[in-house]
């Protein structure tokens, strides 16, 4: 399926030229360009470029068999800080389709826009994005709200300063963002476009399963707030009327003040929180530092930016349900 642009001859020598000179100077991040898959070099499948798992996920479970599915994002790697290595950027232009989420990786962003390609789709511009106050904007005491100005550029591409791109840890966004994959294919592949609908429709069926699992477990808790390492889960937190409260912002490396390790102090007491969550792509220092300073308990809540050995599941429905299990004890589900 493969349509590559015709390339003049002089054009090919010239990139061939390039390509040699990026071989003897590529970045760590160049080594993983391939994973998941070869972008341009597919035979009779739809060459798809994603920009990270989330994206990753909805390209392989809707695409099946018609697609070769790459990612820029390799496993382990936390994908806020990801730079492109010179034969990644390149090779994007190579692609028949690119899924990504503006507003998570400024540097693939910018890549992707240099690109060109002309089936290329935002996720974000599928569902609404939202705001979600403090976790988003750093109100708490956050002495370091200049240092993260420019990420909430970034994070509110889409709209206002400030929108929180996490739409993905939502079951319900998520699948209207799958049905936007969906018919995006269909539209780049008409030949196969019978096999986009039907996968669609199957994840979506899926992922309407997870929500309902979501609402019936979170009914009934004992406290709705929770703590955790960085600002991901506001979209989950405001479907199933739960309160999140981030030691970080939007970063998951951003460091918290003293003024707001206090202010968690003093929300755990009131709010009867017993556990602080960590995520499996970043340290957990803080977390344990903070659950040991409030005695509190520790466990991991993933943001499901990407699966590694050390995921609680092997897919995304899969680590969503550990999620949901771990949100049960920690809230006191009855």
């Amino acid at each position: 399926m493969n349509r590559r642009r015709l390339i003049p001859t002089a054009a090919l020598a010239g990139s061939v030229t390039l390509g040699l000179v990026a071989l003897s100077a590529c970045s760590p991040s160049d080594a993983a360009d391939g994973a998941g898959g070869a972008a341009g070099k597919s035979g009779d499948k739809l060459a798809v470029v994603a920009s990270f798992y989330p994206m990753q996920y909805l390209a392989e479970e809707i695409g099946g068999s018609h697609v070769d599915v790459s990612t820029l994002t390799k496993p382990g790697v936390e994908p806020h800080e990801l730079e492109l290595g010179t034969r990644q950027a390149a090779r994007l232009g190579e692609a028949d389709y690119i899924l990504y989420l503006k507003g998570i990786q400024p540097a693939v962003d910018e890549a992707i826009t240099a690109a060109g390609v002309p089936n290329t789709v935002d996720a974000a511009s599928l569902t609404t994005l939202e705001k979600h106050g403090s976790e988003v904007g750093h109100d708490h005491g956050d002495e370091h709200g200049e240092e993260h100005a420019g990420e909430e550029e970034h994070a509110g591409e889409e709209g206002e300063a400030g929108t929180d791109p996490h739409i993905w840890l939502d079951p319900v966004k998520y699948a209207e963002v799958a049905k936007g994959v969906g018919a995006s294919l269909e539209k780049a592949d008409p030949d196969n476009a019978p096999a986009y609908r039907k996968n669609t429709t199957a994840l979506v069926e899926r992922l309407t399963t997870l929500d309902t699992a979501f609402k019936e477990g979170l009914a009934g808790t004992s406290t709705k707030t929770f703590i955790t390492t960085h600002s991901a889960f506001g979209y989950l937190a405001e479907r199933y009327g739960l309160t999140q409260e981030s030691i970080s912002g939007l970063s998951p490396e951003s460091e918290p003040s003293p003024a707001r390790i206090k202010e968690l102090r003093s929300i755990a007491a009131e709010e009867k929180v017993g556990t602080v969550f960590f995520e499996t792509l970043v340290s957990d220092k803080t977390a344990k530092t903070v659950a040991a300073d409030s005695g509190l308990r520790t466990d991991v809540l993933d943001p499901v930016e990407g699966i590694t050995e050390k995921s609680r599941g092997a897919d995304y429905v899969e680590v969503m349900k550990s999620n949901l299990a771990a949100l049960e004890k920690a809230l006191g589900a009855k």
